[in-house]
């Protein structure tokens, strides 16, 4: 099939050998890994202090014009949903240890707003749980917990601004499963971690006992020097 119908690295855009998918060699081996010293530094600052996410890990440095960012970009808006499960699948080899030692009772990818899911045709942070779910067999409950709130773009908010957009913009639809439930909320890439925070609270308001995160990638400390903290993905 290759022969007939090549494809190409979407990154770089050259012919794809049988052994690689989305992205050649070249092109992967520049997508840096987190460190598990920048992942526990990461943990500190975005969620310490809130005292509602229990724990959190992430694979990759997530940095602007990056190979990383062109795949993400092509998940998000090119309708390569199937990115999504390559990179989930990335998530859960690196990371099964930590996802066992979490002993989850499932996973929930954060969700879009209705009418922003139509337009983009999937849920990006639905398909990376896939992924996860193919490795780790952790159920995926999607429909738990709903965006009920149009929230304008992140990019363009800093923090406070940032939590005034996502206020309430969560609603659980099933209050009964989340009860005495350790979760795994999904996401594709955690900034400031605004969002994921935001689902947290939702979610042992109403009775879980736990809740994880974890994501694909986050950018590095000094993008946050660079923007002033102003973005978000």
């Amino acid at each position: 099939m290759d022969f007939f119908i090549p494809r190409f690295c979407t990154v770089c855009k050259i012919k794809l050998d049988t052994s690689n998918k989305f992205v050649c060699e070249n092109c992967e081996i520049k997508i840096q890994f987190l460190s598990e010293e920048q992942i526990h530094s990461e943990f500190l600052r975005k969620f310490n202090s809130v005292n509602i996410i229990d724990d959190y890990t992430s694979l990759y440095i997530f940095e602007e014009k990056g190979s990383l960012q062109k795949l993400v970009h092509a998940l998000k808006y090119e309708n390569k949903f199937k990115i999504g499960i390559f990179l989930g699948k990335k998530l859960g080899n690196n990371k099964s240890e930590i996802f066992n030692s979490w002993d989850a009772d499932f996973i929930i990818p954060v969700p879009l707003f209705n009418l922003k899911k139509v337009e983009r045709g999937f849920n990006q942070s639905f398909y990376i749980s896939k992924g996860i779910n193919q490795v780790t067999n952790l159920p995926i409950k999607k429909n738990i917990i709903k965006r009920t709130k149009n929230t304008i773009s992140q990019t363009t908010l800093t923090l406070e601004e940032r939590k005034e957009n996502l206020h309430e913009a969560f609603t659980l639809t099933n209050k009964k499963l989340v009860q005495n439930k350790k979760i795994i909320v999904i996401d594709d890439v955690i900034t400031t971690g605004a969002t994921v925070i935001e689902i947290a609270k939702r979610l042992k308001e109403n009775g879980a006992d736990k809740v994880f995160t974890a994501s694909i990638a986050t950018p590095p400390v000094s993008h946050f020097v660079r923007s002033s903290d102003t973005q978000d993905c």
